[in-house]
């Protein structure tokens, strides 16, 4: 059995989620319906982009802690920026997580700055210049464009989240990537072995490089995309999502040494997190007890999940 489910990661995965689920109905009979469905996905998409970077990064061994200010920032920049024109203020938002990140993939490339060190300090400088940003245009008040409102928290027949018509591209785009290009394989030798492909003539700083910048990228769509579910933006407003992020790719079976994983199992661990988080709410939990509660069985699932696999 251990064996199967090794071979079928995924499996554990839509069985946790399943059991998950399960759980919210028992509490809460009628609580699981269409409805429910479709605001799980609405609040898992952000969570889900964050998380797809992430993946990215842990797969060569390295990880991003700029990814929640990231967000924050490209969410303020395309509000605070909207009334100049929406399409430039959509262009500023994602080019700050491209620039981000591109600073993240030189400093850990290049420099050889230790990842966590380089996106905690780069993550803390986006938070300060955010917050000089906004108190030099406290006057304008931010405006989230109509369109990302609608991208954020629309639903087409009142049913399907539009920004599932969002994440579904990317994640097909991330999959098919990661398994059949080759950047995505390169990604997954860089971090097994990164002095054999160095050895090999692979350029890694070029590969990390492009990691860093697609994680930036895709931590600004999240921002983007999370501005629009809430319809307003402010200087902490993707401060939640940094540890479920990454909480989400190592649920999914990617390893934090690098090598192994994908975003298939981050999606799934998306969902899980998004539903524990329903599951706990609907109990009444105290905040306090949430995050202990939330905290603990994420590390349980962790741990299952790596003992039934490995």
């Amino acid at each position: 059995m251990r064996r199967w489910l090794r071979e079928r990661a995924i499996v554990v995965l839509v069985l946790l989620l399943v059991a998950l689920v399960g759980g919210i109905a028992a509490v809460r009979p009628g609580t699981v319906t269409a409805d429910w469905i479709a605001n799980t996905l609405l609040f898992a998409a952000p969570l889900g982009l964050m998380a797809g970077g992430e993946t990215l990064l842990l797969l060569t061994g390295g990880i991003d802690l700029s990814v929640a200010s990231i967000a924050t920032g490209a969410a303020y920049l395309l509000a605070a920026n909207a009334a100049h024109g929406e399409m430039a203020a959509l262009a500023l938002g994602l080019g700050l997580g491209l620039l981000v990140g591109l600073l993240n993939g030189i400093g850990v490339a290049v420099f050889q700055v230790q990842p966590l060190v380089m996106t905690l300090g780069t993550g803390l400088m986006t938070e300060g210049v955010l917050v000089v940003y906004s108190q030099k245009i406290i006057a304008n008040q931010p405006h989230v464009p109509q369109f990302v409102v609608a991208l954020g928290s629309g639903r087409v027949f009142g049913v399907v989240p539009i920004d599932l018509f969002l994440w579904l591209p990317v994640a097909a785009l991330l999959m098919l990537g990661l398994s059949r290009s080759g950047f995505g394989r390169l990604l997954y030798a860089v971090g097994d072995n990164p002095l054999a492909c160095r050895m090999a003539g692979v350029r890694v700083w070029r590969v990390l490089v492009g990691a860093y910048a697609g994680c930036g990228l895709l931590a600004a769509v999240a921002g983007i995309v999370l501005v629009g579910t809430t319809n307003a933006a402010d200087l902490s407003l993707a401060n939640v999502y940094l540890l479920p992020a990454i909480a989400a790719a190592i649920i999914g079976g990617t390893s934090i040494f690098g090598g192994r994983g994908g975003y298939a199992g981050t999606i799934v661990g998306a969902l899980i997190l998004t539903v524990l988080d329903s599951l706990l709410t609907l109990l009444d939990a105290p905040e306090p007890v949430k995050q202990i509660l939330y905290g603990a069985i994420i590390l349980l699932l962790a741990a299952a999940y790596t003992r039934l696999t490995d």
